[in-house]
Formats: structure tokens, C-alpha cells, sequence
């Protein structure tokens, strides 16, 4: 409902008390960044790695993969 407010006072609030310096991120989308991506992926320059790809009847099997730390790569449901 805050949309991460509630991270970061408490991130701000637990720096005083810590030997680190808790700060946001905040990242910002570019649109030429996007295309330069997109390009690069589209030249073959760069690919994700999928672990594997999981049928949607088998989402459940995904999601327990996930949880028990397997993937080496992204998991993908196909739909």
C-alpha cells in the first residue's frame, strides 16, 4: 500500500543502530537503455539463461523448484 515507503524508514531508522549506512534504490528506466537491450538481444550479444520452462498446468512444480534454491537460471511458465 505504501509502495516500499515502509522499507525505507525502517532502513533509515535501523542505520542508527547498525555499522552500515541503510539507504533506497531507487532505479530509473530509460527508454533509449531499453532499446540498447533490446537491440543487444535481438543481435544475439547477450542471452538470459533459462534453467527451464515449465507448462502452466505445472506451475506449482515451478514455484516448488524455486523455493528449494535448484534454478540456475530463470524459471519459465509457458502459457
Amino acid at each position: 500500500m505504501l509502495g516500499g515507503l515502509d522499507r525505507w524508514v525502517r532502513g533509515l531508522v535501523l542505520s542508527a543502530f547498525v555499522g552500515q549506512r541503510l539507504r533506497p534504490l531507487f532505479a530509473v528506466t530509460r527508454q533509449q537503455d531499453l532499446l540498447t537491450l533490446k537491440a543487444l538481444v535481438e543481435a544475439g550479444a547477450i542471452t538470459p539463461v533459462i534453467d527451464r520452462a515449465y507448462p502452466l498446468a505445472e506451475a506449482a512444480d515451478a514455484v516448488r523448484h524455486l523455493e528449494k534454491g535448484h534454478p540456475r537460471g530463470k524459471l519459465v511458465v509457458t502459457v
